[in-house]
């Protein structure tokens, strides 16, 4: 007899093309199953994946994402269908008492397929966005079990013209599939259309009777202090006799150390006919001040657990259901000031600072593992919301489970978006996919797969777009709000009874709780018309983005920029004719970048915008090289983006109320509109990000040339002050001046007073400023914003000569280890002068910021590090410096020089040393979580930061230090 549950198929594969197979998927799963051997055409495949990721895997083909290695592979438009037309074959065992069911599920396929279990076939119909479930019950045997799946590519795959273009040809927009398939004006084509088994596959256990797609929703009133659960789910009887069951659902809540309270526990009996399926509702559960779920930024993510389980009469449990649930109400209206879409959580409203996201890779090699890294970063540049873009995915339940936890709310769209549905050269087919019944049911079961993660925040119909006006007008009566969250005073008003006698229980709509917008530029998103009043999508002036003229609408969904990752990984993608920089040809007084050719393939945004835009690299001076070119790279990368947030933040509430940012990452190796690469680097971007995106937060507008307080929070702050610091090149500090009485009230950004330097007399060319906000009372310092400056006129050259400076450090670290986890604790300080008496904000004591790491530190002990360093000989024995072991286990590392300045734009990066290194290896341990990087400090000053990576077997951990100043990698532990 086989556990109740869900067993996950995600091993064991083998796949061929359909033109290697000579026998029949009846023989293959009988008397003829697949083998590998020198002979056989079958290979090790990808499950989840697709067709291309197995082939690349079985280096048949070479990777896609490296240099121009795409053009090599046959596209489908020139193969033909049949070529993609893929095999996968496994098996599983299993053991089924007499009462038990089995299914065979499938999350997803794409496009449709043929299964064969133990000869006997199935079919799954067409849709990329659908779930297939079949019941295998009389199918399966005890024992082995042999499993044969062909999957057939999309119908309409399209092609890709010579120009290339937004979606190719269009085609793909017939069916109901991805569409940035054949390529984007950011992506390159994808050979075989992302044909596979692209998500989960799995086996199910049950007994007689069978959960199905259970809904929570929560209700609140009275302020918040009262909440109820509502909980609606399908029950199917398989059996031939009448069920008599008993019905649990029982929610807890983790305390400290793992321990789970059970908040509420119910039985509701019933008895459900033979073979039949019915809905059944629970009675509301009431909870009185339940630990609400609050987005990031805005509090903790608090989540209970609800467990639904079915017992039948003579049989015991015969299904178990889970979910992690979050109590949290999401409103949201077009606000009256501004034009733009407002949103409110648990009636608090929420400033929108996110980003658009594609998918984690264009060959679908999906993880879980990767999610987690991809929204922990988005969570870590202080972001609260991704779109999932229209012409992506409807992204899976392990993207939102991660959501949930890190708090980053969810615009999730459906699959139309523009350029392939109505307009485009060729003009597209305006009506949508062909199958519009089918695109509904993919958006139905959709819904139902995703809708109780508290991340979830709307729908939307299409990019750019809105679904044909039959699709439109079902989801709009699907995706209806029920009466109880229509109105925008969120938890007053009607008291339980009222509700009760309004409409039915809300957990029996399709959702009900998230409005619908029937696309990402109307109701209240750019001019609300459709009309294209989203980006800009390039390079800008820093000071642009705070004047009033730079974006008129509310809320832009759309704003994009430069993304050029650093030299490394430039390096681990491209052959060396790809590491050549770009060629700077003259125009008028500016100048145009000219890239290699690899680089326009990877869709190369450039740093300047002849006549607009002055090239943000050359202004510190014509790059020598790849690395050099890369570092002043991420110099500009640092500030577009910072000015980027801090300009929208600065009219927040009196002009905007969000915006997302043209894109977060690259689902492969492009150089355009990303935080980090596809390796999974960070750019210095999403540290000028995570600066500016902070919850409360001091900044300079660049336009005014004030200094602002940015408070997103519900909380007053008072008690605190502003310390502005200015210092020149020469390590000395011209200006400097404390602005005390500062009163932040909540929700707002407030102009505290004119910065004067760049007025004053003998002011320098170049300067670094210097901004901190803290608590009087302790110096815990809240916020610190780092600028370098130039004036008017000038450019950034002198800081060339700057590169020569030699100023010292110290850096004490500490490192603890939990299985391959380690997380290092550093202190770096500034010893080039003693710190400024008139203060005690040097030691830059932040105040706790949750999320700053997942890592429990307290379960472990710190550990030293006793390698051998003899390997450590010729460039580093250059360098004065010496290690030295503290008594608690610290290590200190110091960089000795003789000057006085600021140590600038150091950052940290992680490496592994393995016995057998090979020459021109990329040596970086990824991914790797910094608490903050590419950071600068003033004489005197000390920063801590954390880091957190895990570790390959067999490799040795080194963490370096570069900077401006800072030549080569400077080992620090």
């Amino acid at each position: 007899m086989s556990a109740i549950g869900k067993t996950k198929l995600d091993s064991g594969w083998l796949g061929t093309r359909d033109r290697d197979v000579a026998v029949t998927g009846v023989q293959l799963t009988t008397t003829h199953p697949p083998s590998i051997g020198p002979t056989s055409p079958w290979v090790e495949a990808v499950v989840p994946g697709t067709v291309l990721a197995t082939l690349v895997k079985s280096k048949e083909l070479p990777d896609p994402f490296y240099g121009l290695e795409n053009e090599s592979i046959i596209d489908i438009a020139d193969s033909g269908r049949q070529w993609y037309t893929f095999w996968h074959f496994t098996t599983f065992q299993c053991k089924l008492s007499a009462t038990q069911h089995l299914d065979l599920n499938f999350r997803a396929i794409n496009y449709s397929a043929e299964v064969y279990l133990n000869g006997h076939k199935k079919i799954l119909p067409k849709g990329m966005f659908r779930r297939h479930s079949l019941d295998v019950t009389d199918i399966v045997r005890d024992g082995q079990n042999l499993l044969a799946v062909v999957v057939y590519p999309p119908d309409h795959p399209g092609s890709i013209p010579p120009q290339g273009g937004q979606g190719g040809d269009h085609e793909i927009g017939k069916d109901v599939a991805t569409q940035y398939v054949l390529g984007w004006d950011w992506m390159c084509p994808i050979r075989d259309r992302n044909t596979g088994i692209w998500d989960e596959v799995s086996i199910y256990v049950t007994g007689p009777v069978k959960i199905i797609d259970p809904h929570l929703v929560s209700s609140f009133f009275d302020n918040y202090k009262r909440v109820y659960l509502h909980t609606t789910t399908e029950l199917e009887n398989r059996s031939n006799l009448v069920a008599e069951c008993a019905l649990n659902i029982q929610v807890t809540t983790e305390l400290e150390g793992n321990i789970s309270l059970v908040e509420h526990l119910q039985t509701q009996h019933l008895s459900i006919p033979a073979g039949s399926r019915v809905q059944y509702t629970f009675p509301e559960l009431f909870f009185y001040k339940p630990n609400l779920w609050w987005p990031n930024g805005m509090g903790k993510q608090s989540l209970y657990n609800v467990v639904i389980t079915v017992d039948v009469k003579g049989y015991g449990e015969s299904d178990l259901w889970s979910q992690l649930f979050g109590f949290r109400k999401i409103e949201s209206h077009i606000d009256n000031a501004t034009g733009g879409r407002l949103f409110k959580v648990n009636g608090q409203p929420i400033f929108i600072r996110g980003g658009n996201w594609i998918l984690s890779d264009g060959l679908l090699r999906l993880s879980e593992k990767r999610y987690k890294t991809d929204i922990k970063f988005h969570a870590d540049m202080n972001f609260n919301m991704i779109r999932c873009w229209g012409g992506g995915l409807a992204e899976r339940p392990e993207f939102y489970h991660y959501c949930d936890i890190y708090g980053l709310l969810v615009w999730q769209e459906f699959w139309i978006t523009g350029d392939v549905d109505g307009r485009g050269v060729p003009v597209s087919n305006p009506n949508g996919p062909l199958d519009h019944d089918l695109f509904l049911l993919c958006a139905r079961d959709t819904v139902k797969l995703l809708r109780n993660h508290p991340s979830l925040a709307l729908w939307v119909g299409g990019n750019e777009q809105i679904p044909p006006d039959d699709i439109n007008t079902a989801l709009k009566k699907d995706l209806s709000l029920h009466p109880h969250f229509e109105n925008s005073t969120n938890g007053s008003g009607k008291s339980v009874e009222d509700f009760k006698l309004v409409s039915k229980d809300p957990s029996q709509y399709l959702d009900g709780t998230r409005i619908y917008i029937q696309g990402s530029m109307w109701d209240g998103f750019a001019n609300g018309k459709g009309d294209f009043t989203d980006g800009p999508y390039e390079i800008q002036n820093p000071e642009d983005f705070f004047k009033d003229g730079f974006y008129q609408y509310g809320f832009n969904p759309e704003v994009g920029s430069v993304g050029m990752p650093v030299a490394a990984t430039i390096r681990a993608t491209m052959p060396p004719e790809g590491w050549q920089i770009p060629l700077f040809k003259k125009v008028s007084n500016d100048y145009e970048e000219v890239p290699n050719p690899i680089w326009e393939y990877h869709k190369y945004i450039p740093y300047s915008k002849p006549g607009k835009v002055y090239d943000q690299i050359l202004l510190y001076g014509f790059p020598k090289d790849l690395d050099d070119f890369c570092l002043k790279a991420q110099l500009a990368n640092y500030i577009q983006y910072r000015a980027l947030l801090e300009g929208w933040t600065s009219r927040m509430w009196s002009k905007y109320t969000g915006v997302l940012i043209w894109k977060t990452q690259n689902p492969w190796t492009g150089l355009r509109g990303q935080f980090y690469d596809h390796l999974l680097d960070q750019t210095a971007g999403f540290y000028g990000c995570r600066c500016a995106a902070e919850p409360i937060h001091v900044q300079l507008n660049l336009a005014t040339y004030f200094i602002e307080v940015v408070n997103t929070t519900s909380e007053e702050l008072s008690d605190i002050a502003i310390e502005a610091s200015v210092w020149d090149l020469d390590g000395t500090c011209p200006y400097y001046k404390v602005h005390e009485n500062v009163l932040m009230p909540p929700k707002r950004t407030v102009p505290i007073a004119e910065m004067k330097y760049p007025k004053s007399k003998n002011r320098k060319p170049v300067y670094f400023l210097l901004l901190k906000l803290y608590h009087k009372s302790d110096y815990r310092i809240i916020s610190r914003n780092f600028y370098w400056l130039h004036l008017s006129g000038e450019y950034y050259k002198l800081l060339e000569p700057y590169r020569k400076k030699r100023v010292p450090l110290k850096i004490i670290s500490k490192v603890f280890i939990k299985g391959t986890t380690y997380e290092m604790h550093m202190n770096v300080k500034n010893t080039s002068a003693k710190p400024e008496p008139r203060t005690l904000t040097y030691q830059n004591h932040f105040t706790a910021k949750l999320g700053d790491g997942d890592f429990d530190i307290d379960s472990v002990e710190p550990t030293t590090d006793g390698t051998d360093e003899k390997h450590e000989v010729g460039f580093l024995q250059k360098i004065s410096r010496h290690f030295a072991k503290e008594a608690d286990g610290s290590r200190v590392a110091e960089i000795n020089g003789a000057d006085v300045g600021v140590a600038f734009f150091l950052h940290f990066s992680v490496h592994g040393l393995k016995k057998e290194h090979k020459e021109g290896e990329d040596t970086r341990i990824l991914p790797v979580h910094y608490t903050d990087n590419y950071f600068s400090l003033v004489p005197g000053e000390a920063m801590p930061i954390k880091i957190s990576f895990e570790v390959p077997p067999g490799v040795t951990p080194r963490v370096t230090l570069q900077g401006w100043n800072y030549h080569g990698a400077h080992r620090v532990h």
